[in-house]
């Protein structure tokens, strides 16, 4: 669960927490008598009332169909994960330092211990019968072992196929048949004030459902730490609990409208408010994890700022809805579209957006060369501009899941006899050259050897993927390469490489 503090502070992925919506009763100047009759209790009849239901209806309560449609689609999910040790160096140890550049030491046999875990829980959806489960990035990025346990109390071990820090979606699967699943709702149709349940396994008591209503829609309260994220929060006030998290936020008809994910609280615990993923994007970020194994993310290429009074009155804005346009970047889609700095975007295929977070869950509907209608206002016009969008390298094409050098920038070599010879080394690899990417910006140079990345050691390539790898998958926040090397004039060097975006 992630906790909301007043610093809007994230925390671990064993503080997991659920969403619950509530719809509003509705009031009006009726009286529904006995015999169905309507009788006016006032002198006037809102204009409106022919809208919605009568007043009876609006009371019903019963959430029982809605709960025995969800329940036994919603898991328990366990984590461990390796409790990091107090290293120095970089993250290496001191009594092991020499034998990382220099060789194995004499020194007294030490038996291995084994590395201390953390335990975490939380919740997931089912989302296929043959075993995919959707659930929140932050409740098994840092994990070593996944366990599901169904609602029957079979436990299976389960494997990370994908996530998304950006969205804060897991996608996970066991390896099973026949399972329970909840269909798929439209978050888009949720109105505020109307009822909705969350599911899930708080403080590890299984099977939980709590009620509530929709307190809000597209709540960006900022707490993914990502540079492309998308935050677009329905908010709810059911009571909602550490391990809640990744649980199904469901509507009377138990469909999935929602993946829990966060509590507005200053203890941890629930205190009014929470906050959940729309369906509509999780619907697309397990898409693509699915089919690309990565998120294909459409960019307009713009910075955008949510309308308030003084921006209005400082740029003599006419409205405090819509994204305004501070800066277009160049080779972007917004640019090759038209769109002008100080434009209001307030439109995606039809579809109104008031605000950053509905326009940032519109355009993340779509993948890079799908092309969308976009309005602006602009002065006192309102233009409808044809948008291809583009992903983050500025091309249209699918973005594949990185590989290290990619990322990292770097070309290997093997060692020369005779600098193996001369640091007197066992294992380790040389950077044969170098481009853009993490380790030129870290400050790493041409015939750096390396020798360990991170207390593992470097003996090809491989072992760098395979390290880059690790690192991704260990957490959005903590994503970093502890290097141990040294120059073939023996100079011994430490870096330490970050590759959170």
């Amino acid at each position: 669960m992630m906790n909301v503090s007043k610093r809007m502070k994230m925390l671990g992925f064993f503080g997991l927490v659920v969403l619950v919506s509530v719809a509003t009763n509705l009031t009006t100047n009726l009286l529904t008598k006995p015999n169905g009759k309507e009788e006016q209790l006032g002198s006037q009849i809102p204009a409106n009332y022919a809208k919605f239901a009568s007043a009876t209806k609006a009371m019903e309560t019963d959430f029982t169909v809605a709960a025995e449609l969800s329940v036994h689609a919603v898991v328990h999910v366990k984590v461990k994960t390796p409790i990091a040790q107090q290293q120095q160096f970089g993250g290496f140890p001191n009594d092991q330092i020499f034998e990382y550049f220099f060789g194995p030491q004499q020194r007294q046999q030490q038996q291995p211990r084994e590395t201390p875990m953390q335990e975490g829980a939380g919740s997931g959806v089912i989302i296929s019968a043959d075993g995919y489960i959707v659930t929140n990035n932050h409740v098994v990025e840092k994990s070593s072992e996944i366990e599901v346990t169904l609602n029957d109390k079979r436990t299976f071990k389960a494997k990370l196929i994908g996530n998304d820090p950006n969205t804060d979606i897991a996608l996970i699967k066991i390896e099973a048949e026949n399972l329970p699943v909840i269909v798929f709702g439209n978050s888009d149709d949720l109105k505020v004030g109307e009822w909705v349940l969350a599911v899930g396994n708080p403080f590890n008591l299984t099977s939980t459902v709590t009620a509530g209503i929709v307190s809000a829609k597209a709540r960006n309260i900022g707490i993914i730490n990502s540079q492309m994220k998308i935050e677009s929060f329905i908010q709810t006030d059911a009571a909602v609990n550490p391990g809640n998290s990744g649980g199904a936020l469901v509507n009377t008809h138990g469909e999935l409208v929602g993946i829990n994910t966060a509590i507005a609280s200053q203890t941890g615990t629930y205190s009014g408010y929470s906050f959940a993923i729309p369906v509509s994007i999780v619907q697309k970020a397990v898409a693509d994890i699915k089919q690309f194994g990565v998120v294909q993310r459409a960019v307009l290429g713009v910075e955008i700022s949510d309308i308030n009074d003084k921006l209005a009155k400082e740029k003599n804005l006419k409205t405090l809805e819509g994204a305004y346009v501070g800066k277009v970047v160049d080779n972007s889609a917004a640019k090759a579209a038209g769109v002008k700095e100080g434009d209001i975007i307030t439109n995606v295929n039809g579809v109104a957006v008031k605000s950053v977070a509905e326009l940032q869950e519109q355009v993340g509907r779509y993948r890079p060369s799908d092309k969308i209608t976009i309005d602006v206002l602009r002065e006192k016009s309102v233009l409808k501009l044809k948008v291809e969008l583009k992903n983050r390298q500025g091309t249209t094409g699918v973005v594949s899941a990185q590989t290290s050098d990619e990322v990292l920038g770097a070309t290997f070599k093997e060692m020369s006899d005779k600098t193996r010879q001369q640091l007197n080394l066992e294992y380790g690899i040389e950077i044969k050259s170098l481009s853009k990417g993490k380790f030129a910006d870290a400050g790493i140079k041409p015939g750096f050897i390396i020798l360990k990345i991170n207390n593992q050691p470097v003996r090809s390539s491989e072992d760098v993927q395979t390290a880059y790898d690790a690192a991704i998958n260990n957490g959005s926040q903590e994503k970093v390469l502890f290097i141990a090397g040294a120059y073939p004039n023996g100079k011994v060097i430490y870096y330490a490489v970050n590759l959170a975006e």
